[in-house]
């Protein structure tokens, strides 16, 4: 298998399961040590246990607080006595309802983890690249084709992950001076346990319309993520890339 990403080290939010944990295998697959954070320590733990444990590196990061990102970002330079230059925000959360309906909690929840998260994971481990000199920095932000497809009942997340694009673009050019690239992926409807729980109707009509006849695999998010990470995508910067089937 290549090797493109030896030497490297990753961060992964959201690695307890679906994309997260597949794009934890996929880096390290790739030659990466994968700092595989989430909320749930066990979670993380448990990818880990099952990718084998070889250069996957457990760790609880709750990415909508502050302090527990900055204490991931201290406990990270302690064990490698470096900072990683890829970063992918998996994080994310649904908490779906009817906007008249929708209880305030259900979108500070989305938005914390999915927006904000994203912002705080993006602002202190891009502070720790920079201070440290790390050459070559990739952060990828997952965004979804939900923030163009706006779904009816997913008005918190849809707004989310719309605004995951705004912040990877402004991100993209504030940060290209220092050598890192910031990339979203907009996923279409992935076989990930997030999807698993939508109404098997939605589901059948979500793949009548999709070209391709089918949902999308998680691995087939981590091979965009691996490719935004390494250096054959070394003047991509500030991209919005649909992986969908083709689903608009």
């Amino acid at each position: 298998m290549a090797q493109q990403l030896i030497g490297k080290l990753a961060i992964v939010t959201g690695a307890g399961s679906g994309i997260g944990r597949s794009t934890c295998r996929l880096l390290r697959d790739y030659g990466a040590k994968v700092i595989a954070a989430d909320r749930n320590i066990k979670a993380a733990e448990e990818t880990a246990k099952e990718l084998g444990d070889r250069d996957i590196f457990p760790l609880e990061v709750d990415v909508s607080s502050l302090q527990s990102v900055t204490n991931a970002v201290g406990k990270t330079y302690e064990q490698f006595q470096t900072t990683p230059s890829i970063v992918v925000n998996s994080a994310g959360i649904t908490r779906d309802g009817y906007l008249l309906k929708m209880p305030e909690r259900d979108y500070d929840d989305v938005y914390s983890v999915n927006l904000k998260g994203t912002f705080m994971v993006t602002q202190q481990f891009a502070k720790a690249m920079i201070e440290h000199k790390i050459q070559g920095g990739s952060i990828v932000n997952i965004s979804s084709i939900v923030a163009k497809m706006n779904n009816i009942g997913q008005a918190n997340y849809a707004a989310t992950k719309a605004g995951v694009i705004s912040f990877t673009e402004v991100a993209s050019k504030e940060f290209g001076k220092f050598g890192i690239r910031v990339n979203a992926i907009l996923p279409g409807y992935i076989n990930t346990p997030m999807v698993a729980v939508v109404p098997e109707k939605i589901k059948e009509q979500v793949v009548m319309r999709c070209p391709l006849g089918r949902l999308g695999e998680p691995s087939e998010i981590a091979e965009v993520i691996a490719f935004l990470a390494s250096d054959k995508s070394s003047y991509i910067n500030g991209a919005a890339i649909e992986v969908t089937g083709g689903l608009k």
